[in-house]
């Protein structure tokens, strides 16, 4: 199967906060090759700077080499027609910039989002996408 996990479900699993469990279990499952897990630059970015916040800047770039040494299959470009797609849900659903892209990124992969961001919900419930919450 395949997963895109929004920043806020990295974030927790780094705080070991609620969900940690289930982004670590899809973390082993992505480095025995059952699952995939993605992440575009935009969402890394918003790790990154939430690790700087936490700590400090050698800190986040310590963590920014081990991500990209990871499991997780990182995106780095924005297609034309996710481009388009993100506008979509960025006008249709009032959200974040960023959780505009993870939308497009999700539904050009025909993926789950890994999340525990309220504001994915009412794209849900339109079945734009299916979420994998973490509680």
């Amino acid at each position: 199967m395949d997963y895109v996990f929004d920043a806020c479900a990295l974030i927790a699993f780094l705080n070991d906060e609620a969900g940690a469990e289930a982004v670590a279990r899809l973390l082993t499952q992505a480095g025995t090759g059952t699952d995939r897990l993605f992440m575009s630059n935009i969402q890394i970015l918003e790790v990154y700077y939430d690790r700087i916040y936490v700590r400090d800047r050698a800190y986040a770039d310590t963590f920014l080499e081990y991500l990209y040494a990871s499991p997780i299959i990182i995106l780095p470009e924005i297609s034309r027609d996710a481009i388009r797609e993100a506008g979509r849900f960025k006008t249709s659903y009032s959200m974040s910039l960023a959780d505009s892209i993870l939308c497009a990124t999700v539904k050009s992969l025909e993926a789950t989002i890994v999340t525990k961001d309220e504001e994915l919900k009412a794209p849900e419930q339109a079945g734009e996408f299916t979420v994998l919450w973490l509680n």
